[in-house]
């Protein structure tokens, strides 16, 4: 409503009022961006809160899972020679195994043809590739180049894992076909023959030389057993072990160790004592209150005082610290794994160690399980975590305050606008009136000082 005023008065009106409605405001105003800048930041600090709690509940599951104890590790003391892999079924020992002879495929050369790849037989026919005790034929048509050959045969032949390739020899002008199979083992060597003699193609089967690779078994030894089999990679030999045979030398052995696999708890037990220990940083952090010198106000947590991070603190520390069961595993301590003066935790490695060597399966009973320890805090953090739990409840509601922090701001302003409204009409009419009298006396003024007898000062 501001505009020219002031006009009859000559009074700043329009300073007043913007004084008067700012004074009006200014109280309410600061309310409001106070709780707005508290809820934003309690919102933030429970949006961290949850994230931590979130971690240690991901840690958490990552013990609470029978696979991880039911599994096996082969540790190979020479992996250029030996790796192997285990499954559930393997029983944990320790073997010693030579590996005398890998096993081999075949590879064969077809005789020697004048010219390079794209010389041709006038004269097709049938090209019988045999491999073991299986033969195949492949059928070459009438002035086939040599490549063509190659190619019928690896289009032909792929599934039985049979391939060709054509080596020249530059200086005496000569081609060979030579083919190849990825199947191992004694017994299945390739052959090649042409049954038609008119063909043109029995070129590639005169003259052939010695085969350049036979197929072999690989021969090695467990503990002195001596074993064969057509493949590198050995299954059954031992119970739930697959051994992949890598290198071959007579005298040379290699120690294969099957057991639990402890390396993977380790791995697992460290997230668990890094995100509880992220936790507890995390609700320190958010609840703490840090003097800062003489006179200065403190630096205080968003979450001071905050009933929510008490009663999780208090939860989760006090399922770690209550013995179950009657054995010789009840708390956390029993594994090496014990609490610091700061809150924290901390590992003892060797403890871990013997303690996974000597009792292996009953750290997984005390871990895992409906009634392990990672079930029960799991049931202590979960209300916090899952959809519709206590920090989604308590940022919903905050953020409910932010909303209603909005709509008092529209109200405020609507009622500033007013008041405005009103001290301008106020002004105005006193500037109006005001206007009016100096009117009146200015006239009456001059009216006066035109009567008879009336003595006008000299200027």
């Amino acid at each position: 409503m501001a505009g020219i005023t002031g006009l009859g008065s000559g009074i700043d009106i329009d300073s007043i009022v913007s004084a008067l409605t700012a004074a009006e405001k200014a109280p309410k105003e600061a309310q409001l961006k106070r709780l707005e800048t508290q809820t934003t930041a309690k919102i933030s600090a429970l949006g961290t809160l949850k994230s931590a709690v979130s971690d240690f509940q991901s840690a958490i599951k990552g013990l609470n899972d029978l696979s991880l104890f039911d599994t096996r590790k082969a540790t190979s003391s020479d992996t250029a020679r030996l790796t192997a892999t285990v499954g559930k079924t393997a029983l944990a020992g320790k073997y010693s195994i030579e590996v005398t002879q890998l096993a081999s495929a075949s590879k064969i050369a077809s005789g020697a043809v004048s010219g390079d790849s794209t010389s041709t037989f006038a004269a097709g026919g049938t090209l019988t590739i045999g491999l073991g005790s299986s033969s195949f034929d492949v059928n070459i048509a009438d002035g086939a180049s040599l490549k063509d050959v190659r190619d019928a045969i690896n289009t032909q032949l792929k599934d039985q894992g049979i391939s060709a390739n054509i080596v020249t020899d530059p200086v005496a002008n000569t081609s060979r076909l030579v083919l190849s199979s990825n199947k191992t083992g004694a017994g299945n060597d390739l052959t090649m023959s042409v049954a038609d003699a008119g063909s043109d193609l029995q070129s590639l089967v005169t003259n052939m030389p010695a085969a350049l690779s036979t197929a072999a078994n690989a021969k090695f030894k467990i503990d002195g057993l001596e074993i064969e089999s057509e493949k590198n990679s050995v299954s059954g030999v031992i119970e739930g072990v697959t051994l992949d045979l890598l290198q071959a030398e007579t005298g040379k052995t290699v120690t294969l160790t099957v057991g639990e696999n402890t390396s993977a708890v380790k791995d697992n037990l460290k997230k668990f004592v890094d995100a509880y220990n992220k936790l507890m940083s995390t609700t320190k952090t958010l609840t703490s209150v840090v003097s800062v010198g003489d006179g200065k106000e403190p630096v205080t947590g968003n979450l001071v005082g905050d009933a929510t991070v008490r009663s999780l603190v208090s939860g989760v520390r006090s399922e770690l610290t209550n013995p179950m069961g009657s054995g010789d595993l009840r708390v956390l301590a029993d594994l090496g794994i014990t609490t610091q003066k700061d809150g924290t935790l901390k590992i003892d490695d060797t403890k871990l160690g013997e303690v996974l060597d000597s009792n292996y399966d009953a750290v997984g009973s005390f871990l895992t399980g409906d009634n392990g320890l990672m079930a029960r805090l799991n049931n202590k953090v979960d209300g916090y975590t899952k959809t519709g739990g206590v920090l989604e409840q308590r940022v919903s509601g905050l953020q409910q305050t932010l909303s209603s922090v909005d709509d008092q701001k529209i109200q405020l302003n609507a009622r500033i606008a007013k008041i405005q409204e009103r001290l301008y009409t106020q002004y105005n009419a006193m500037d109006s009136l005001v206007g009016q009298l100096k009117r009146t006396s200015d006239w009456m003024s001059g009216a006066f000082s035109n009567l008879p007898g009336v003595v006008k000062k000299s200027s």
